[in-house]
């Protein structure tokens, strides 16, 4: 890395990637919007497939957003690793609040509160434009994680 911030296109090529070739990621149709050390930001286009059963107004199931809590956090905190592509995390614990649906485009940010030897936390922000055209917070979440930096 040049600097304390800066990740190398190189690692957003290959997260993004990872990303494709990943069943359940792929499916959701995530992408990878900014990327910097300690902090990520990712998107989730609108699609029916990911609105509840029966939603009068087309809102997305919970479980999406937890899902993009989770893993804009663990991308987040692969980001303070030496490598990034090496090691591996483990989710200890996953907190979300609801606030509102989402009827719209989700993104997510993710930022690392804290990251030491063998455990890592983050703080995360769930977004979605809501009806009246304005993007609006619609889950907060905070993780914790179990950190392998060299795949112990």
């Amino acid at each position: 890395m040049d600097d304390d911030t800066h990740i190398d296109a190189d690692h957003v090529d290959i997260l993004q990637t990872f990303i494709e070739s990943h069943g359940f990621l792929s499916w959701l149709d995530l992408t990878v919007e900014e990327l910097e050390r300690g902090r990520i930001v990712m998107s989730v286009p609108y699609d029916e497939k990911l609105v509840n059963p029966g939603s009068p107004v087309g809102s997305i199931h919970g479980g999406i957003a937890a899902t993009l809590v989770d893993t804009a956090s663990g991308f987040a905190l692969r980001s303070t690793f030496d490598d990034p592509t090496t090691g591996s995390l483990a989710t200890t614990d996953l907190n979300v609040t609801y606030l509102r649906p989402a009827t719209n485009d989700l993104r997510v940010e993710a930022e690392v509160l804290r990251t030491g030897g063998s455990m890592g936390y983050t703080d995360t922000l769930v977004s979605s434009v809501a009806p009246d055209g304005e993007e609006k917070d619609v889950a907060v979440g905070r993780t914790s994680y179990r950190l392998f930096h060299d795949s112990e």
